[in-house]
């Protein structure tokens, strides 16, 4: 039996709404149609008419006419997700909104609470969640052989000077809101979503046109949870070539978008060592230093060549489930609902920067 095709209705067709949304779902014709489409900008709607045969209207409200759409994608500026998430959900529509889902927990809370009153879905775009490196990391760590882990280092960095609408603070513009949500969602699962972590965080604003950061250094910390060190900064000139650095007890993991190599020992394969209170010393009566040779157990692996399903398609196949037969969400607003909480507290340590 066939799956049913479910209509999908599109707020913004820039970056977002058009270049992963628009694309991503016109590639996946036997779980969506695209039906509708909502732009200010008459070009925009035209083309979205042209390639996907969908209706076009400039303003959301009117979508408030129909009564066909299954979700609605919110791909509308940042500083606008909450009031037309909420407008969306009020007005009865299932809603999947991109990150930053919101900057303030009130405003989550808005959001879970009017999903919750309509009895409908409200999905977040957190999509590096299905990122194949990180999947693929997750098997390995949740495997064991690390040991404990004692460090998670992520590093979303580059160089580069920003002078647009994601610079600004009233936009909930900036680093931690922009590109934070996607090593916040994965750093966040790492830690655990039980609890809710201590947070230390610097910022500054160095190649930025706009009054937002674009450096963030935050540890994210716990009693008996590994220490998260998250960077996302715009003046890195020098990078690693690894977004992931893992260390655990028993060894360690580093990975790019492309490679991943990871080492670890058998602890029963180990030599035996005692504690010792006394000066150790060589055979000869010399001073030594604790030595030992570990039977490491090496791997590699390369990502571009393991085939996998892109990790948006890989979200839209996870929210397909939820909307079409009910499945409970892998991400969930009361997982982001920590996630923002994060960030107000990033906010909070940085007055030099955040005002309010």
């Amino acid at each position: 039996m066939s799956e049913r095709i479910l209509k999908v209705g599109i707020i913004g067709q820039g970056r977002s709404g058009r270049n992963i949304h628009a694309n991503t779902l016109s590639g996946m014709k036997d779980k969506f149609v695209i039906a509708a489409v909502v732009d200010a900008l008459e070009d925009r709607r035209k083309r979205a008419v042209e390639d996907f045969g969908c209706d076009a209207y400039e303003e959301y409200q009117e979508l408030f006419q129909r009564t066909d759409l299954d979700f609605v994608v919110n791909a509308s500026p940042s500083h606008l997700h909450v009031p037309i998430s909420l407008d969306l959900l009020n007005h009865g529509f299932n809603v999947l909104c991109e990150k930053p889902l919101a900057g303030k927990v009130e405003e989550v809370d808005q959001l879970i609470a009017a999903a919750k009153k309509a009895g409908k879905t409200l999905g977040v775009f957190q999509n590096s969640r299905y990122l194949p490196s990180y999947l693929e990391m997750r098997k390995i760590i949740d495997s064991g052989v690390l040991g404990r882990l004692v460090q998670v280092s992520i590093h979303f960095n580059n160089f580069g000077r920003r002078w647009d609408w994601q610079t600004l603070q009233e936009n909930n513009g900036g680093n931690l809101l922009n590109t934070g949500p996607h090593p916040m969602d994965q750093a966040l699962q790492l830690f655990g979503d039980d609890v809710t972590p201590r947070v230390t965080c610097m910022m500054d604003r160095a190649n930025t046109y706009g009054d937002a950061e674009d450096y963030v250094k935050l540890l994210l910390h716990g009693d008996n949870r590994p220490v998260i060190d998250i960077e996302i900064s715009s003046c890195c000139a020098y990078q690693t070539g690894f977004t992931y650095n893992i260390q655990g007890t028993c060894g360690g993991l580093r990975a790019s978008a492309n490679k991943m190599e990871w080492k670890y020992f058998v602890p029963e394969e180990a030599p035996e060592q005692v504690l010792t209170r006394t000066p150790i010393i060589n055979a000869d009566g010399q001073p030594a230093y604790c030595r030992e040779t570990l039977p490491w157990q090496e791997h590699s692996m390369d990502l571009k060549a393991k085939e996998g399903v892109k990790k948006e398609e890989a979200f839209y196949r996870m929210f397909y489930q939820a909307i079409a037969n009910g499945a409970p969400l892998e991400v969930t607003p009361q997982q982001v609902r920590v996630q923002i909480g994060v960030v107000e507290e990033c906010q909070r340590q940085n007055p030099h920067i955040y005002k309010r």
